[in-house]
């Protein structure tokens, strides 16, 4: 008598899903850390961008406003001030409601100095930014002053100007009656190894 033989169906052992299970785990662990590194670096370069940003549009404001100064009056002025026991380089202007004012709306003309300030009182952190003072302000308060933050946190702010009559660079600009050819901006950054430097010319270019 033929008896024919029964088909036993083999499952999984233990040992076999535990190690499915782990290959899966492992898996997804470097899914995850691929993913989560990528994420860190899309932010961290969307960061980078935007202070880059910033500071691009800082020099295209200080062109248009530079660009438009009459020559004479101490339309622009350059020398050091302290901060903190520290001598730093500030550059001031004149101007009125407008760009290099940061505001659409000034009942007069504005001195506004391009400078470092600390970001809290005795804190070591510095901002750069405009300091605006009307100009007709004699006050010894500090009343009517504003301070407007550009980019913050950086380590230092340097200045030099290009005396056409010399062929050479200096570190102030105290000629009331002219203006400098080249203007010349260097912010030490602290998110970056390299600083940051921008040649302004003060004439337009013409095209």
């Amino acid at each position: 008598m033929f008896i024919a033989p029964v088909n036993r169906r083999r499952g999984f052992t233990l040992l076999e899903i535990i190690m499915a299970v782990a290959i899966l785990a492992t898996m997804a662990l470097a899914i995850y850390r691929f993913v989560q590194s990528n994420l860190v670096a899309i932010r961290l370069s969307s960061e980078a961008l935007a202070v880059d940003a910033r500071y691009d549009g800082l020099r295209e404001v200080l062109a248009a406003q530079w660009q438009s100064l009459p020559p004479g009056k101490g339309a622009l002025l350059g020398e050091a001030f302290k901060l903190s026991d520290r001598e730093q380089d500030e550059i001031r202007w004149i101007c009125s409601a407008g760009p290099g004012l940061m505001t659409r709306y000034a009942a007069a003309d504005f001195v506004v100095a391009l400078r470092l300030q600390s970001e809290k009182k005795d804190g070591d952190r510095l901002d750069l930014g405009f300091l605006r003072k009307p100009k007709d302000d004699s006050s010894l308060t500090n009343a009517n002053e504003s301070w407007v933050p550009l980019i913050e946190n950086v380590r230092s702010f340097q200045v030099r100007y290009f005396d056409a009559r010399l062929n050479v660079w200096v570190e102030r600009w105290t000629d009331a009656g002219t203006l400098p050819r080249l203007v010349k901006l260097t912010v030490g950054r602290t998110d970056a190894g390299v600083p940051w430097e921008a040649i302004i010319p003060l004439g337009r270019t013409p095209m």
